[in-house]
């Protein structure tokens, strides 16, 4: 049994299903539901559930109405190898209404959150050096976008 993410939408979830699997490696969108008959946020006939993975992982798209905004109190994190793919990613999240946030979060045209960050951060952040570690906290403090060679280069105090 594997646990699955439920994504409330209203009305778009095949929509955001089609870019999230078009944009992440092991991804794909799997079967749905179609109403049998009218509920409280769908008429017979609409889809009111899409079934898809992202990084291999279960989720489901649910078109439930407009009730449920997405808020930054849930948010999903893309372990970035290098800054070509926190950039890569940041640029196709924040795309068509997407906004920036700081040290590293974005709401994608959703509403979704999203950290685009690296495991490289956490050398700089949580090293052996402690006024590093601060130097290199307060630089990203003053990010949107991850800058991995700005945060080494605070931690280093260079």
């Amino acid at each position: 049994m594997e646990m699955t993410t439920c994504l409330w939408f209203n009305g778009n979830a095949r929509e955001a299903a089609n870019f999230y699997t078009s944009i992440f490696p092991n991804s794909s969108v799997s079967d749905n539901w179609i109403a049998p008959t009218d509920t409280p946020g769908n008429q017979q006939g609409e889809e009111i559930v899409v079934n898809f993975k992202i990084f291999g992982q279960n989720f489901i798209g649910l078109n439930g109405g407009p009730q449920f905004p997405h808020s930054e109190a849930i948010s999903f994190q893309i372990p970035c190898s290098d800054q070509a793919e926190i950039d890569k990613y940041w640029q196709i999240l924040t795309a068509d209404g997407g906004q920036e946030s700081q040290c590293g979060w974005l709401k994608d045209k959703f509403g979704i959150s999203w950290q685009v960050t690296s495991p490289e951060i956490m050398k700089y952040l949580g090293g052996s050096d402690s006024e590093g570690s601060q130097r290199a906290t307060q630089a990203m403090l003053q990010m949107k976008k991850i800058d991995l060679a700005t945060m080494k280069n605070a931690y280093e105090g260079k």
